[in-house]
C-alpha cells in the first residue's frame, strides 16, 4: 500500500505564537509527529504544507519535503481538506492509496499507532478513511453536555440523560485521537478527511492530547518530563 504523510503547518497562531515550532521536551513540537512517521517507515513521501519561512527552513534541514501553500489557503478558517486537495492536484506523481494527516499539535503520535491505522485501512477496503479514537472521561460524555441560555443552564440531551444518569447506563462514546488516514478519492469527492465509513483504532490517554493553548502545552511538557508517555526515539537529524 502506497502511503504519503501530509503535515499542515501554518506559521500563524493566535493561541501560542509560532505554535508549531514552540519548544517541547527540548525540540520543536512539529518534530514529534514527523519523527513518528519516519520511525514507522511506511510513508514513501512526507510533505509539510506551510506558508512560513521558518517552518520551511527547519524541516528542509531534516530533508523533509516542503510544499509552499498559496496565501489564499493559509487563513485561520481554511479547511485542511481544501489544502490537501489543492496539493494533490498539483502533484506530478501517481496518487497514494492513503494520505495521512499528521497534525503538529498532536505531539504524542507514535509509529505503532500509524502502523495500526494503516493496517486497519488495508484490512477494511470499504473504509474511505480511518482515525484513531479514545474514550473521554465520564464527565465529558456527550449526554453530560450543557447549554447556557439567558444565564440558565440545561442538559443538551435531557431526555437521554434522564434515563442514563450514571456511568454504567450511558452508551460508550469516543472522541478523536491523534491521526487521520483518507483515500484521496474520498477527498476529491468532497467527503473530507472523515469520509465514511471510517475505520477506528483506539488509543489511550494521554496520547490524544491536542496542544491548542498554553495550558495544553504546559500539560504536554509535564507529561513528557514525568515519563507519562512512551514515544519513539528520535530519528530526525539535521543534514549537512
Amino acid at each position: 500500500m502506497k502511503v504519503w504523510a501530509f503535515v499542515p503547518a501554518r506559521g500563524g497562531s493566535k493561541s501560542i505564537p509560532k505554535k508549531n515550532l514552540v519548544g517541547l521536551g527540548g525540540r520543536p513540537m512539529i518534530d514529534y509527529g514527523i519523527n513518528a512517521v519516519v520511525r514507522s517507515a511506511l510513508c514513501e513521501r512526507v510533505v509539510c504544507s506551510t506558508d512560513d519561512d521558518e517552518i520551511a527552513g527547519h524541516l528542509a534541514g531534516y530533508g523533509i519535503e516542503v510544499d509552499r501553500r498559496p496565501t489564499s489557503l493559509a487563513q485561520d478558517d481554511t479547511p485542511v481538506a481544501e489544502v490537501a486537495v489543492e496539493f494533490l492536484r498539483r502533484s506530478s506523481l501517481p496518487l497514494p492509496d492513503l494520505l495521512l494527516l499528521v497534525q503538529p499539535t498532536s505531539p504524542f503520535l507514535t509509529a505503532g499507532q500509524i502502523e495500526s491505522l494503516v493496517d486497519a485501512m488495508a484490512r477494511n477496503l470499504q473504509a474511505q478513511s480511518g482515525q484513531t479514537v479514545a474514550k473521554p472521561p465520564h464527565n465529558y460524555h456527550a449526554w453530560n453536555q450543557r447549554i447556557v441560555e439567558n444565564g440558565c443552564v440545561r442538559f443538551m440531551f435531557a431526555k437521554e440523560r434522564s434515563s442514563a444518569y450514571n456511568k454504567q447506563k450511558k452508551p460508550e462514546v469516543f472522541i478523536f485521537g491523534n491521526l487521520i488516514a483518507v483515500r484521496p478519492e474520498a477527498l476529491y469527492a468532497g467527503q473530507g478527511f472523515f469520509a465514511e465509513p471510517s475505520a477506528a483504532v483506539e488509543i489511550p490517554w494521554p496520547y490524544y492530547l491536542d496542544v491548542d493553548g498554553v495550558l495544553d502545552l504546559e500539560l504536554a511538557r509535564l507529561l513528557l518530563k514525568e515519563g507519562s508517555v512512551q514515544l519513539d526515539p528520535f530519528a530526525l537529524s539535521k543534514r549537512g
